[in-house]
């Protein structure tokens, strides 16, 4: 019986080692979601659906890029979190989704625990840029007004916690102003309002400030990348403009809720650092001035949203902003 019992054990050992990882198996047999918790044209839009599509190329299954914006990102990423933990649905981890937490006195999720995160797919600068009635000609010009003016200027983002709001955050603290945050709720009316200069400046992550520039609507007074983007040549970083304190990248990636198998989110990192690595996509990238993070693994992506947890929590405790 001893005998038996122990040839039984070894044969479905045997068998479990020869079989695919435990919930990876035939995966995906149907559609999965990617929720993107911010407006079309945003940076976390132009990423994430230029992934889903080669994902979608990949596994002969659609993956649906569904945008869900409104408070900005935390409705989204609420709903990564709560989503079954299959593998069906993944999301756009941006820099909202770890922040939101910190502006919460009850917070409505732990951005550390209730996310499998599975890659980076890229981290780009944002560009300070101002309304044409500001007569600000350099990031010194528009700090000498903000300080002459104080809390007169205003400074628009898509959201409360988007990496617009935090970008500005990040220029005003390191600048030492005051201005009046302007929250919208997509996108486009932002540019309306820039344009109409009842906006004063915004900081915006090089995809989604680049239309305003391209229409010469408004000026790029400075990059907030550690070099300059290739796309705006003659735009000085901040550090050369006189602020290196407001130096900042924003990171986009994608996580999945926690408690999805770990073979899955193996299979989608390994899958999606393959279309990073496509040469359409780092020329689609590039439009964006951004670079894919083809070396990205989960535990240095987990790592990686860390240590933006901390940036961010030191920040809020300098400028004073309180959880509500």
């Amino acid at each position: 019986m001893i005998a038996m019992t122990c040839r039984t054990l070894a044969a479905a050992l045997a068998l479990a080692a020869a079989l695919p990882a435990a919930g990876a198996e035939g995966y995906p047999t149907r559609p999965i979601r990617m929720i993107i918790p911010a407006s079309p044209g945003s940076g976390s839009d132009f990423f994430g659906r230029t992934v889903a599509q080669g994902l979608s190329d990949i596994y002969r299954q659609q993956v649906v890029a569904d945008n869900r914006t409104g408070a900005g990102g935390l409705i989204g990423a609420e709903l990564i979190a709560g989503a079954s933990p299959d593998g069906y649905t993944i999301g756009v981890a941006a820099t909202s989704l770890v922040v939101w937490p910190l502006m919460q006195a009850k917070p409505r999720y732990n951005p550390l625990k209730d996310f499998a995160p599975i890659a980076l797919m890229a981290s780009i600068p944002s560009v300070v840029v101002v309304a044409p009635g500001v007569p600000a000609k350099t990031v010194k010009d528009l700090v000498a007004l903000a300080k002459a003016k104080p809390g007169e200027l205003n400074f628009a983002s898509i959201g409360i916690g988007t990496a617009a709001h935090l970008s500005g955050e990040i220029f005003n603290h390191a600048a030492g102003i005051k201005a009046v945050h302007v929250p919208f709720k997509t996108i486009a009316d932002s540019y309306t309002e820039v344009f109409a200069s009842r906006v004063h400046y915004v900081v915006y992550v090089t995809p989604a400030a680049m239309p305003m520039l391209r229409e010469g609507k408004a000026r790029a007074l400075a990059v907030t990348g550690a070099a300059r983007s290739p796309m705006l040549p003659d735009v000085p970083t901040v550090a050369e403009a006189g602020l290196p304190g407001a130096q900042a990248d924003s990171m986009f990636g994608l996580a999945a809720p926690a408690g999805t198998p770990k073979a899955i989110v193996q299979q989608l990192n390994t899958d999606i650092v393959a279309v990073l690595r496509r040469p359409e996509t780092k020329k689609r990238f590039e439009t964006q001035t951004a670079e894919p993070a083809v070396d990205t693994t989960p535990e240095t992506y987990a790592r990686q949203l860390r240590a933006e947890y901390e940036r961010y929590r030191k920040l809020f405790a300098d400028i004073g902003m309180k959880p509500q």
